[in-house]
């Protein structure tokens, strides 16, 4: 792997059935209740300008498990909102700790972090790109389908951070991603354009639309994220308004699969983008993507920080 993990489009195919076996070892490390602590004595770095739960528990909880600690910082605990550049943020940083997580809104600026550290950064989150969000949902399907190749899922909702790394998880691992977004709310066009070009290489089916019942067609997942993302909260009555069609309900999730899956990243919005009757029904696999995102996670911090 690379010294950083800021986007699927870097990894290698290989990379990530490296990260997906070291999840199968340390998930079993975990039900035996073994100790396993190739990173005793380890530090991550968390900048969080974004509020966070499941990103913040799994990785403190995962350093721990692995032996290492983990440091908070939020926004305001830092010099770089006084003022200090990112690159001298990093290169203090690289003199104490041994890693760096970053959730924050511009992708920019873990590129610019990346660039300056000499540890490696992890990207917990950006208004452009979640990798380890879909790295950890490609696991929780690989976990319950075995062959990933060929499996369709069906985005439905706002074209977001979660919806581009799809894209570039999706066409990297010869799935199929189906995406359908209003109009203005479609995934990030040069994303778009890198998963066509891998999905050639790869097998994978790429396709953008906007209606949402041709997209569930034959679907083996339904994912879905909320509507008003984290920044856009003064768009709430508006996209409402757009997306009241987009709602993953069980009218929607009929033209489906009868096996069909249901996938949510959280936190989801109950009554919005996807109805409780089917986050909470038998078809639902939402919480074994929590669940997944701790192990998965785990196998990527070993595999960064304790190389």
């Amino acid at each position: 792997m690379n010294k950083d993990l800021l986007t699927i489009y870097d990894l290698k195919r290989d990379d990530i059935e490296e990260i997906f076996q070291k999840a199968d070892h340390l998930k079993q490390v975990r039900e035996k209740g073994t100790t396993y602590q190739p990173l005793k004595g380890k530090i991550l770095g968390m900048i969080f300008k974004k509020t966070s739960t499941r990103t913040r528990i799994s990785f403190e909880v995962g350093m721990y498990q692995l032996g290492g600690n983990a440091i908070y910082l939020s926004s305001g605990d830092l010099q770089w909102e006084r003022g200090e550049s990112i690159a001298d943020t990093a290169k203090v940083f690289s003199q104490y700790l041994d890693g760096i997580l970053i959730r924050t809104f511009a992708h920019e600026e873990a590129e610019k972090l990346a660039v300056s550290a000499d540890i490696p950064v992890i990207n917990g989150l950006t208004d452009l790109l979640h990798p380890c969000q879909i790295l950890s949902d490609i696991y929780t399907i690989r976990e319950r389908l075995g062959d990933i190749k060929g499996v369709k899922i069906a985005y439905v909702g706002d074209g977001n951070n979660v919806a581009n790394s799809w894209l570039l998880g999706a066409s990297k691992m010869g799935m199929d991603i189906y995406i359908a977004s209003p109009q203005g709310y479609q995934p990030n066009k040069k994303i778009v354009e890198k998963a066509l070009l891998m999905a050639k290489d790869n097998g994978s089916g790429v396709e953008i639309m906007e209606d949402p019942y041709r997209c569930v067609k034959d679907a083996d997942i339904i994912y879905t994220d909320v509507w008003v993302s984290m920044g856009k909260e003064e768009e709430s009555e508006k996209r409402w308004e757009v997306f009241k069609d987009f709602q993953v309900n069980l009218d929607l999730i009929k033209r489906a699969k009868k096996s069909v899956l249901i996938m949510h990243c959280l936190p989801a919005h109950r009554g919005e983008e996807i109805t409780s009757e089917v986050i909470d029904s038998e078809r639902s696999i939402v919480f074994n993507q929590t669940e997944n995102r701790l192990h998965v996670q785990k196998a990527i911090l070993e595999m960064l920080i304790g190389r």
